[in-house]
């Protein structure tokens, strides 16, 4: 039987090696230029690599035999896993690897700024150099036990640095939008706000991966609401803080001392923050001790000879496509699913609690695990930075403790088709429903008890309101303004004069500042700005 054909192009622990020589013969070229990755890589079934090498979409459509990407380690930013996915190519990672490591890691950086270890060290070395000596008053630390530290991110990462800091009698407190309060008890923390959390914590630590919402999400608002004297570990990513922001905190002395593995330009490592004293900074190690290498290589190892022998790897960042046939006949129904996954994201705030889906009409013959895919694959891939897709899409919501429940009912519902969707939070809940029309496309056809007609595309504002005069033509004017054009406007109201949802497709986002500005707008109670997704010719 011919042997697989590997290519390693990172450092990989010999324990990874040795697994994969077992049934493939393998190459480890580290430092390989991108070119030549590009001219070797079409006779390899399977290509390894850490955070160094870049897989992009042109050495994905050189591999011409390649059937898996594996990733030894987490993040996957450095692969384009569109192009992998569309031509059938597995990317599959390791996330449990570096749990340990990056918790640990946490706490060492925490450590060694609250006892000033760094600043002593250094002392220390000039004081034996010149024969001098050490004031060790000025080096006086803080004890751990006692404090409240604030994590905000409780996945995997966060839930350890959360039983690491109960053990050094801290009290935690947690954030984390995904995470209800009786899940994050079940993890030893207790889920308050965010605000809340800024306002309280003794040390803020960061474990949330960068997307759009948690871009700079500690900014210099956030930093105002925090007490004096906070101490700030981050081991997520350099750009959920607002690095000038942090670094004026610093030098105020708002914050007293900031630990980080991570920058927000890496590499080449550019920080103001290594100007500072009062600052820690090393250089993306969280993931750096031998154990979590060696667990990381021998994960990926096995997982790339699973894909390789026809079988489902453990974590696969994508996966393939569905049967033809099936796909054929559940497309629309799971585009439909996706865009009010996504709105239902986008639109709820706090805690998700539950979400209830039913589905009605001739959908109710259907198995419809893929539908519920594709919502929580809508719901999901707005707010994390990794690739979420329609057969992930449930275990990620399960690792993050979201619970979900699905039905079909047979009552008349007024549609050939329906898809509702209920998700309830720790300060809310909202109704969406959607059919899919004959000869007109997807619609959005209720939300809560208001009945409307949306295209479920594009940028939307919705708006809670009073069905008064005047809205219309005030938010008409400011979006105007701003060169903002309105596409559609439908309004779902129970009474003239009431309480009422208006919905407002527009052509372009519509910026934060404007959206706060229209909410003190006479009658209007509150605004959300959404993105439904890109323009589907099924829909028009």
């Amino acid at each position: 039987m011919e042997r697989f054909k590997v290519l390693v192009t990172d450092t990989l622990a010999k324990v990874g090696i040795d697994v994969l020589s077992q049934a493939a013969d393998v190459s480890v070229c580290p430092g390989i230029s991108h070119d030549e990755l590009k001219r070797i890589i079409g006779d390899y079934d399977a290509l390894i690599v850490r955070s160094t090498t870049k897989v992009t979409r042109d050495v994905i459509e050189a591999a011409r035999k390649l059937k898996v990407i594996g990733r030894a380690g987490v993040g996957i930013d450095n692969i384009d896993v569109e192009a992998a996915t569309e031509r059938g190519i597995y990317v599959i990672n390791s996330p449990d690897a570096v749990t340990i490591a990056a918790a640990e890691h946490t706490m060492a950086l925490l450590l060694a700024l609250a006892r000033r270890v760094v600043k002593a060290h250094s002392a220390m070395k000039t004081a034996m150099e010149s024969s001098g000596t050490v004031e060790r008053k000025q080096f006086m630390g803080v004890q751990l036990a006692g404090k409240t530290i604030g994590i905000i991110g409780i996945g995997r990462i966060g839930s350890y640095v959360a039983r690491l800091s109960r053990a050094f009698g801290m009290r935690v407190i947690g954030y984390d939008p995904f995470v209800t309060p009786e899940s994050a008890l079940q993890k030893g923390v207790e889920w308050v706000e965010l605000e809340r959390l800024l306002r309280e914590a003794d040390i803020i630590s960061l474990h949330v991966p960068l997307t759009d919402e948690t871009y700079h999400m500690i900014d210099a608002s956030k930093f105002n609401l925090m007490k004096d004297g906070v101490m700030l570990i981050n081991t997520s990513r350099g750009a959920v803080i607002d690095e000038a922001a942090l670094y004026e905190a610093l030098k105020k002395g708002k914050v007293s001392g900031a630990a980080v593995d991570v920058v927000e330009a890496e590499p080449p490592w550019k920080s103001k923050l290594l100007e500072l004293d009062n600052v820690i900074v090393t250089p993306h190690l969280g993931a750096s001790t031998f154990e979590a290498q060696e667990i990381a290589a021998r994960d990926i190892a096995e997982q790339v000879l699973m894909v390789l022998r026809g079988e489902m790897p453990r974590s696969a960042v994508n996966m393939p496509q569905l049967p033809p046939e099936v796909r054929e006949q559940l497309k629309p129904f799971m585009q439909l699913a996706e865009r009010i996954g996504r709105f239902q994201s986008q639109i709820c705030r706090g805690g998700i609690k539950l979400i209830q889906l039913i589905y009605a009409g001739q959908l109710a013959s259907y198995d419809t695990t893929p539908l519920t895919n594709a919502f929580l694959k809508g719901f999901l891939e707005v707010r994390l930075s990794q690739s979420v897709n329609y057969l992930n899409a449930s275990v990620i919501a399960r690792s993050r403790g979201i619970r979900w429940t699905d039905e079909r009912s047979t009552e008349d519902v007024g549609y050939s088709n329906l898809i509702t969707a209920c998700v309830t939070t720790t300060q809310e809940q909202w109704t969406i429903s959607g059919s899919l029309i004959r000869d007109v496309g997807m619609r959005i056809v209720r939300i809560n008890q208001y009945h409307v007609d949306v295209i479920p595309e594009g940028h939307a504002l919705i708006f809670e309101q009073y069905d008064k005069p005047g809205i219309v033509g005030r938010v008409g004017t400011l979006l105007g303004s701003h060169q903002i054009n309105i596409a559609s406007m439908q309004l779902g109201r129970e009474s003239i004069g009431g309480h009422s949802i208006m919905v407002m497709l527009v052509d372009n986002p519509v910026p934060g500042e404007l959206v706060e500005q229209m909410k003190t707008f006479p009658n209007i109670i509150d605004v959300r700005s959404i993105y439904f997704g890109p323009v589907l010719s099924e829909s028009k």
